[in-house]
């Protein structure tokens, strides 16, 4: 008597039995329901039968393994109705389902055989005799099948739908991965292990109340369950991986059995060996595409899940792994649609041709340039289809009077060449490497390909959009400086001008000679400090503390040699700003400059100071020809937009309402056609 296993198997029993009168009295004849309650009640059997054993020796052990069977392919049959609208309109898949359970049934009654008269294997521990040795492999079949369709009802069943089916899926998956553990040491070490078998009721007791939970959640079983490919794909290999390791275990046991002295190293090294040939098909991408291929071509009306491949697409082209250039994931994105091992792809240039831009696993990449006058561009573009290279090797007339570049057609490693259009215009191509996999080309796979090409052409276009505006920028970026240093040279030539205009005259006046001496240090000083800007790139200067009261004084004397004379009125002694001074002159120079060029000779220009709190407030006025609300809103802080012609930089304005906004100041500017303008510069003030 094994108390443990006793109490453990009777604990499921229990359960099991208290599952089973529940669904009997909540179930109304539902099709579907009537597999779960049957598959409910042979595990209550099976649990029984199991307890009494470990109780007390009877029924024998060949009724234990008996009732297992028969719970085992209840559990599958419910699965497989479950799945049943998987095969909805797929003939061939529904006869699939229709063998696995024909094959389940042929292997139970087998197995069924094989029990008569069967020793009880617990407490009989010697070797495992060929007909118990028979259903432990069967045990194990049923495991690994039974871990299939959970898996395959969990991945195939939609997300919101999840919550029904999924402690189902954990209960019975937990059961079946303890039977493949439990079976699978029993096969390799010839013994049924004792504590495993008595942990296995305790385990099936855990799983109870998941299943309950699971048939509480779905009264009428009405899941919506639909096929995706690559759950399939996914099961199968599951499924194929656990057979093969089957086999391989009981060549394994064989190879040790009947290989002598030699016999445990030479299993060991089998099994290592087979190991390493599962892994390398596994991780091959030839055997991976040859296996798709199938699927697609027999268990599905289209070969492709569209929704997964433009999800696919989208999340190559759009960046999912940056660490390649555009051009290789656009040839990637190609390439996995008809799994061919790589390719290359070429682009317009700006002078009309083709030229090779990319390539994606290509060893050996031809540096042609295509003409965009040569007849296979002129093909793409005229008939928009992608060309089967080997097609035309052995069908030339199919494509009419299509002639291939030699590099092409004499590379046997070129398959495909697909077209890329944007804006009704052949933006380049992409030549496809042969596949990994010999692949039979059909409308799905051309459409496919030409409509990704579409795709790629358009974030290509945009990607080419985005290097000439950064381009372009940087151009902008340098004639703007060189605008502001031809403006400040301007000035200082405005400068000096004066002072040559005026030497003839006053050249024996000592106050006009130490006043152009002045003039002439300053325009040194100023021209220093603008060559060490244009070295650094950097044509703002150091800000520093700026007495604003000196600075319109020195700029009133610098333009009172222009009419009308400037006149600065203001009751201030001292304001300070923080601001680069040959900047902050430039500004006020300049709409001085400019005040004084819009106002006749007998007309005012007149600059005022005043302080409101933490602000200095500087106005230069005139009386004018004034700019009407249409130019100040819309032209007159514009850059390289002048109403002075060739001669006006027209960045006089805009460089005042930079140079002031960057100080934390607001210029404003107030005008009447006919009556005058007022610039209004606010600055905030420093402490003096």
């Amino acid at each position: 008597m094994n108390s443990l296993a006793a109490f453990g198997y009777g604990l499921a029993a229990t359960g099991f039995v208290a599952l089973f009168l529940l669904l009997l009295t909540g179930w109304r004849g539902r099709f579907k329901g009537s597999h779960f309650v049957l598959a409910v009640a042979g595990s209550a059997i099976w649990a029984i039968v199991a307890a009494l054993n470990a109780a007390y020796g009877v029924p024998g052990f060949d009724l234990v393994l008996a009732t297992e069977v028969i719970r085992s392919i209840l559990w599958i049959f419910f699965f497989l109705h479950l799945l049943k609208p998987l095969a909805a309109g797929n003939q061939l898949y529904t006869r699939l389902l229709g063998y696995v359970r024909l094959g389940c049934l042929i292997l139970g009654l087998l197995m069924l055989v094989m029990l008569v008269d069967v020793p009880d294997l617990v407490a009989q521990l010697r070797p495992v005799a060929v007909q118990l040795e028979f259903s432990l492999v069967g045990q194990l079949l049923y495991a690994v099948l039974g871990l299939a369709l959970v898996e395959q009802l969990f991945r195939n069943t939609p997300v919101e739908q999840r919550w029904g089916i999924k402690y189902l899926c954990f209960g019975l998956g937990a059961l079946f991965v303890f039977d493949f553990y439990m079976y699978a040491d029993a096969l390799l070490f010839h013994r049924l292990d004792a504590a495993i078998w008595s942990a296995r009721g305790f385990v099936s007791a855990m799983a109870i109340p998941m299943i309950g939970i699971t048939a509480a959640r779905n009264p009428d079983w009405s899941l919506s369950v639909f096929m995706s490919r690559r759950m399939v794909l996914h099961t199968t290999t599951l499924l194929s991986a656990g057979l093969y390791m089957l086999l391989m275990a009981m060549a394994g046991y064989y190879i040790r059995l009947y290989g002598g002295q030699w016999g445990g190293v030479l299993q060991i090294t089998f099994l290592f060996g087979a190991v390493i040939v599962l892994a390398a098909l596994l991780f091959s991408g030839q055997f991976r595409a040859r296996t798709k291929v199938f699927f697609n071509k027999h268990f599905f009306h289209y070969r492709y899940d569209y929704r997964e491949e433009w999800l696919r697409v989208i999340g190559l082209l759009s960046g999912e792994r940056r660490e390649l250039p555009l051009y290789e994931r656009v040839i990637w994105a190609l390439s996995e649609i008809v799994e061919s091992s790589g390719g290359l792809i070429w682009i317009r240039s700006e002078k009309g041709n083709f030229r090779l831009r990319g390539r994606f696993n290509a060893q050996h990449a031809v540096e042609a340039v295509v003409s965009g006058t040569d007849p296979m561009a002129h093909f793409l573009h005229e008939q928009r289809w992608v060309i089967d290279i080997d097609e035309f090797r052995r069908d030339p007339e199919k494509y009419g009077e299509l002639v291939l570049p030699p590099w092409l057609l004499d590379n046997n490693d070129s398959w495909l060449v697909v077209p890329m259009f944007h804006d009704d215009r052949l933006l380049g191509f992409v030549v496809l490497l042969q596949p990994r996999a010999p692949q039979s080309l059909n409308w799905e796979n051309l459409d496919l390909l030409k409509t990704v090409g579409l795709q790629a052409a358009s974030y290509i276009a945009f990607n080419q959009a985005a290097e000439a505006l950064a381009e372009a920028r940087q151009f902008e970026g340098f004639n703007r400086l060189s605008a502001f240093v031809i403006h400040d040279l301007k000035n200082l030539i405005a400068q000096l001008s004066l002072v040559a205009k005026n030497a003839a005259r006053h050249k024996h006046n000592p106050e006009f000679i130490d006043d152009a001496v002045r003039t002439i240090e300053n325009a040194v000083n100023k021209m220093n400090r603008l060559m060490a800007q244009l070295k650094s790139a950097d044509v703002t200067g150091e800000n520093r503390r700026v007495d604003l009261v000196n600075e319109l004084q020195d700029v009133v004397a610098a333009k009172s040699g222009g009419v009308p004379e400037p006149v600065l009125r203001t009751d201030v002694t001292q304001a300070f700003v923080l601001a680069d001074p040959d900047r902050l002159s430039s500004v006020f120079g300049h709409v001085v400059q400019n005040a004084q060029d819009a106002t006749p000779p007998d007309g005012s220009v007149e600059l005022r100071l005043r302080l409101a709190g933490d602000q200095a407030i500087v106005e230069v006025c005139d009386t004018g020809t004034g700019m009407d609300a249409e130019f100040i809103k819309t032209r007159l802080f514009r850059p390289f937009d002048s109403t002075k012609g060739l001669t006006g930089m027209g960045i006089g304005a805009y460089e005042c309402r930079e140079v002031i906004s960057a100080l934390g100041g607001q210029v404003m500017v107030e005008s009447q056609a006919g009556v005058g303008t007022t610039f209004r510069i606010m600055l905030p003030l420093v402490d003096s």
